[in-house]
């Protein structure tokens, strides 16, 4: 089977741009009540993926002088997260990856972002829609 089929598109999913402040990463992740996001350029290519985690880390060693954290969500307005994103965590698969290659992904992680043969970010697949794959499948033979 071609993983085409389990894709939630681009346009249904939600992502940041790279250069997107960490309030409105931080906004967003919020918002869709996402732990991770993925982050592409404005040429649609992909990035990586920004978690919950990489936004808290930056606060906590911002702060890191300061006995109090303390952190006005302000001052995150004009810092991108360009300088934030992990190039190795969650590396996408291509559109023509085998679900054995998205099975092994989805062990390690919440979505897999898919990419296209230029690298652009077509969509996601979740771990839910990869075991209902193989759970249906199973349910067939």
């Amino acid at each position: 089977m071609n993983i085409i089929f389990l894709i939630k598109p681009k346009c249904e999913t939600a992502f940041l741009y790279c250069d997107d402040s960490i309030r409105q990463g931080l906004e967003k992740m919020h918002y869709h009540h996402y732990t991770a996001i993925p982050v592409i350029d404005h040429n649609g290519v992909y990035q990586g993926t920004m978690t919950e985690g990489d936004f808290l880390w930056y606060i906590l060693n911002r702060n890191r002088e300061n006995d109090a954290i303390h952190c006005d969500i302000r001052t995150t307005e004009h810092t991108d997260i360009s300088g934030l994103i992990r190039k190795d965590f969650n590396p996408p698969v291509n559109i023509y990856a085998s679900m054995e290659d998205l099975l092994q992904r989805v062990m390690d992680q919440n979505f897999v972002p898919v990419i296209d043969d230029r690298g652009v970010f077509v969509g996601i697949i979740t771990r839910k829609d990869v075991i209902r794959y193989f759970v249906e499948k199973d349910c067939k033979d």
